[in-house]
């Protein structure tokens, strides 16, 4: 019997296990794009702007802002990913699901604002760190689960969704919104912020993340001021949009059994769909030969050549 030690055994480990791993080839699976939803339709619509017109803008602002170039390169870096997956996802943002990117530095006066302005993280007076000590939320309180911020509040969030998401708990009648509307919406009525366009919830998910691979503090709901400033400040909104893209490909090498960092495309595409451990399984049940893109990640390696450009 060879000891679970042996260097020979590790190595025949480790290579069946790189041998089990496919790379997903570069490019759309796709034709066509998929249809683009309804909302985005007509967001481009109320803003008299299109999606072609959208996109070179946000392209034209990348090219002429070198010190954000710069840092994207730098923060991709230290994440150990391609740049351009990071370019990929500003991009899909600002082209579907933003009016559109005028200028970084709108976003580090945005986080100098929000800076001095109160408020709390809170459902009707309630801060969410007190609400989520009912009962309900017992199976997020094992170790396992509080040892990671991505699995704490994930568990939060699906517990939010099915057993308070618009039911009657108690004699009290909960929103039908989902988790980062409810508690996380203090200053206005959009889901996200900056950049990246993040959410609350999410930066609040990858913070140990990035904790570990930057030297920012750890971030608490405790401290929305902070939680706000990481999702406006490029200084630190690039790390967290480092953290979700290296968290997807992780997710899919990890369970999925499939490389993902080769293709922007499917990286975009879970960043603006979120998820993507639930999403990496339920593609390695489906028994398809690739993940696929949806319209945000095909429009990325769609113009790949016009982003590459940038770097």
């Amino acid at each position: 019997m060879v000891a679970l030690s042996s260097p020979g055994l590790g190595f025949l480990v480790n290579k069946a296990y790189a041998q089990s791993v496919r790379v997903v080839p570069e490019g759309n699976r796709y034709r066509s794009q998929p249809k683009i939803p309804y909302a985005s339709a007509r967001r481009t619509s109320a803003s008299k702007s299109s999606y072609d017109a959208k996109f070179n803008k946000v392209l034209g602002v990348l090219k002429r802002d070198r010190r954000l170039m710069s840092s994207i390169k730098r923060v991709a870096k230290r994440y150990k990913i391609d740049p351009i997956h990071i370019i990929g996802s500003i991009v899909g943002e600002h082209t579907y699901n933003y009016d559109t990117l005028d200028s970084a530095q709108s976003y580090y006066v945005k986080a100098l604002a929000y800076a001095g302005i109160r408020f709390e993280f809170e459902l009707d007076g309630e801060q969410v760190e007190d609400f989520v000590k009912r009962p309900q939320f017992d199976r997020c309180r094992k170790d396992h689960v509080q040892k990671s911020s991505d699995r704490r509040w994930s568990c939060y969030e699906q517990v939010w969704n099915s057993r308070f998401r618009g039911k009657r708990v108690d004699g009290t009648k909960y929103p039908s919104k989902n988790f980062n509307e409810a508690f996380f919406q203090p200053l206005y009525s959009g889901q996200s912020f900056g950049l990246g366009q993040l959410s609350p919830l999410t930066v609040l998910k990858m913070t140990d993340r990035v904790a570990r691979q930057s030297n920012f503090r750890k971030l608490k709901s405790t401290n929305p001021e902070a939680v706000y400033k990481a999702t406006m400040d490029p200084n630190q909104s690039l790390h967290y949009m480092a953290a979700i893209i290296r968290d997807a490909i992780d997710a899919y090498k990890s369970v999925g059994k499939v490389d993902i960092s080769k293709n922007p495309g499917l990286t975009a595409t879970l960043y603006n769909l979120g998820d993507p451990w639930s999403r990496a399984a339920k593609f390695r049940r489906s028994g398809k030969s690739w993940p696929r893109e949806n319209y945000y990640g095909w429009l990325v390696n769609d113009r790949i050549e016009d982003l590459n450009a940038l770097l």
